[in-house]
């Protein structure tokens, strides 16, 4: 479906239009996440990669028709992407190198708890942690119903190190995941 919405656009846009590049662009990074969970790498990286190209061509991080598009959510979901395909180190070391406060709270959100779902499966629980306690300070009832940070608090509590980790389990309290 992305697929076909996208070669439809590229044939009716105009390309000097930020809020069309940002509507383009955007189609492409769900197929690219889609395109990951179906464990294809190279259509992941097709996608990826003309969106980069459609968010260098804009410059700038903009939210033209409430898209976040723009270069830092194109890397956002090549964090999304690399967690998808199992490579979690190259996750881990993208996330860190990105800056999303320049995003709107649900996609900073969205990329912390990304980073944190890479963390726990390195088992690295005290980061995981941390990146969850970050995203609830942004957005404490986004952050305490989502499923993803929900999936990511029940895994982290069922590690060993997870039980012990105090502020794990007041953030669990707080979720009522326990």
């Amino acid at each position: 479906m992305a697929e076909q919405a996208a070669a439809y656009l590229r044939g009716e846009m105009d390309w000097s239009s930020p809020k069309e590049l940002s509507v383009y662009g955007t189609l492409l990074l769900p197929g690219a996440v889609a395109a990951a969970r179906e464990g294809d790498r190279r259509a992941a990286r097709d996608y990826l990669e003309e969106s980069e190209k459609v968010a260098l061509r804009l410059g700038i991080d903009r939210n033209d028709l409430w898209t976040s598009f723009g270069p830092t959510n194109v890397a956002v979901h090549r964090v999304v992407v690399a967690n998808s395909l199992g490579d979690v180190d190259a996750a881990i070391q993208l996330g860190r190198r990105i800056d999303p406060s320049g995003l709107p709270i649900e996609r900073q959100v969205r990329h912390a708890l990304e980073l944190a779902s890479a963390y726990v499966k390195r088992n690295q629980i005290d980061a995981a942690v941390g990146q969850v306690l970050e995203a609830e300070k942004l957005s404490p009832e986004q952050t305490r119903r989502h499923v993803m940070s929900r999936q990511i608090v029940t895994a982290m509590l069922q590690t060993k190190s997870g039980k012990r980790n105090r502020d794990l389990v007041s953030l669990a309290i707080r979720m009522k995941a326990l």
